[in-house]
């Protein structure tokens, strides 16, 4: 069986030596570049199954990478881990609001970052398995005016398509699958990130504002419940 491939975008040798050398142990194949310009050129020719990042390059960071991968049709569905030095929630919070799935803070032990690698992969894996189960595509739901199309990873809010990330339409169908039911913060994150996503509350709510915007009208159909968490109104 032919293991998944890896770009690492690295510019500490040392650490995308080690990087690759945990990867290609446990059997990935692995490719690595030092910046975000190459790492941009790489994805065009050979497109990963999964991308390292980490948010310090020089030239362009590791979030101007994420931008641009994230907002093209050809690489949005590339799964991306964040390999950040700073530790800090702001870069975080910006790296998942631009659509990247996981995070990792140097220094790193090498296992628990492949453990973090598999679980990125098991979603990719079962989401493109939900949507080709069968041959059919999945239950739309539909929310007064506003439409959320599995299959097609697809929003729709009176007819008009809306732009949402990985992380937001994740975060929105996950909601939108119990309408009426309050769900917490943490609940939230493990819903959408799985368990022991370690990040703060303030993640969800960051995200919850950046979604409410994106679905204009249709943002006021997601409801706070103070002390508690957030729901989508049935």
């Amino acid at each position: 069986m032919i293991q998944p491939s890896v770009l690492v975008v690295e510019d500490e040798e040392d650490i995308r030596e080690l990087l690759s050398y945990n990867l290609l142990k446990e059997g990935y194949q692995v490719a690595g570049v030092a910046s975000g310009e190459d790492a941009l050129t790489t994805v065009e020719s050979k497109p990963p199954d999964v991308i390292l990042l980490d948010l310090l390059l020089p030239g362009m960071d590791g979030l101007s990478v994420c931008r641009k991968l994230k907002a093209s049709p050809a690489t949005q569905s590339i799964p991306i881990l964040m390999l950040t030095a700073k530790g800090e929630e702001g870069d975080i919070v910006a790296g998942l609001n631009l659509g990247a799935d996981d995070y990792i803070t140097k220094p790193f032990s090498p296992k628990v970052l492949l453990a973090r690698l598999r679980a990125v992969m098991r979603r990719k894996t079962a989401g493109d398995a939900a949507a080709a189960s069968d041959g059919e595509e999945p239950e739309t739901i539909q929310i007064r005016d506003l439409g959320i199309h599995p299959g097609r990873h697809e929003v729709l809010v009176r007819g008009t398509r809306v732009e949402l990330t990985a992380t937001e339409f994740r975060l929105l169908y996950f909601l939108a699958q119990r309408p009426g039911w309050v769900f917490t913060r943490q609940q939230i994150l493990d819903g959408v990130h799985g368990d022991n996503y370690a990040i703060t509350d303030r993640a969800v709510d960051v995200q919850i504002v950046g979604l409410r915007r994106k679905l204009g009208p249709a943002g006021r159909y997601i409801e706070t419940v103070r002390g508690v968490g957030y729901r989508v109104k049935e």
